[in-house]
């Protein structure tokens, strides 16, 4: 990943190939869905994968520290661990207008 990549995210110039809407599942059926939509992503050559995991939780007064929701706390060990971890070239999260904080981009190498 060069500057250029950095770039684009940053301005909002990035076109996801598909997405995904993991908010309001359980653990076990999100990441089921992220593993049959990374499958999907790598059979049809797409680049740039959407993940929407939803914002994190407000915080709350009793709270004093602001915490992560459970699929986003565990989406990075996914992807780290899921069978096609060696297809990822890189997570960012997402510019404003495709979730920001609620959403990750998960760039795909290119096949060689």
């Amino acid at each position: 990943m060069d500057g250029t990549w950095e770039k684009r995210i940053r301005g909002g110039n990035i076109s996801p190939d598909m997405s995904i809407d993991l908010h309001g599942h359980s653990l076990a059926s999100a990441h089921a869905r992220l593993n049959q939509a990374m499958a999907s992503a790598v059979t049809n050559n797409a680049r740039i994968l959407l993940v929407v995991t939803g914002k994190p939780p407000k915080m709350t007064e009793k709270a004093g520290a602001s915490r992560r929701g459970a699929i986003r706390g565990e989406i990075g060990h996914w992807l780290e661990t899921g069978p096609h971890a060696h297809q990822i070239a890189s997570v960012r999260i997402a510019h404003p207008r495709h979730g920001g904080d609620g959403a990750l981009y998960v760039i795909l190498r290119r096949k060689k």
